[in-house]
């Protein structure tokens, strides 16, 4: 599918990956739409980019439906592209000090990782369903956001790793039941990457982080991500995988 002319919507775009993805979409010409629960920061990305900002909460179903349909008033058209990068990367340990539990933490992070991925996606689909189908027969692509963790899972990642491993496997079991839509389905299973959750990091864990990425040896930086997503919006015969996206690294225990 071609980027240019078409409308695509980043969650997740007003920092980090879904910011890139969102800025690189729109240099190749794309029409963007940013979903994001902070909306001063999608609308100051918006501008520049000359995009359309709208605010959500992800893990909540009906502001999605909401925003989807701000997005379709804008352009006169749901989106052909969604990329899925709006997340929250909470740690603890399942039982912590004290015999204390993690209930809430992994309630949150599912809601938030999973549910929030699969609003997005029903919707974008549902909708897609409904646009003219391009001279390939496609009508959308999904992207969504998954994790090494979601094989290589360290302590106190359950949570997080347990999000990420559903987005990667409901990838396939998607793009089986829209392909008699025209609709792809794929996810990107990114490692390290320089965005906000990694800049909190202490200089020295920081260190032993880049130190277990074999090249290249640093961290990814938000573009790479940015430009597997436009790969994989432009190339029509990707479809139903997930794509570890890590320099080659695997997390160690901790």
């Amino acid at each position: 599918m071609r980027i240019h002319g078409n409308v695509a919507l980043t969650t997740g775009g007003g920092s980090g990956l879904g910011e890139a993805t969102a800025r690189h979409l729109a240099n190749q010409g794309g029409r963007v739409a940013i979903l994001d629960f902070d909306i001063e920061r999608a609308t100051a990305v918006a501008a520049e980019i000359g995009g359309v900002a709208v605010q959500a909460d992800v893990s909540d179903e009906s502001a999605v439906s909401a925003a989807f349909d701000q997005v379709e008033a804008h352009f006169g058209s749901a989106p052909r592209a969604v990329v899925n990068c709006a997340g929250i990367g909470a740690a603890a340990r399942i039982v912590g000090r004290e015999g204390k539990l993690s209930i809430d933490v992994f309630e949150r992070t599912i809601r938030v990782n999973l549910f929030g991925t699969y609003n997005v996606m029903s919707h974008a689909a549902k909708r897609m369903a409904d646009l003219e189908p391009l001279k390939d027969g496609e009508r959308g692509v999904v992207v969504n956001t998954s994790s090494v963790a979601y094989q290589d899972g360290q302590l106190g990642q359950a949570a997080y790793a347990a999000s990420k491993g559903a987005i990667a496997s409901m990838c396939l079991p998607a793009a089986r039941e829209f392909a008699k839509l025209g609709i792809r389905v794929l996810s990107i299973a990114p490692g390290l990457f320089q965005t906000p959750m990694m800049e909190g990091l202490p200089e020295e864990v920081a260190a032993g982080i880049v130190a277990n990425i074999p090249f290249p040896a640093r961290l990814g930086e938000p573009r790479e991500y940015a430009l597997l997503a436009e790969q994989i919006i432009s190339n029509p015969f990707l479809n139903g995988t997930t794509i570890r996206l890590d320099g080659a690294t695997r997390l160690p225990p901790r």
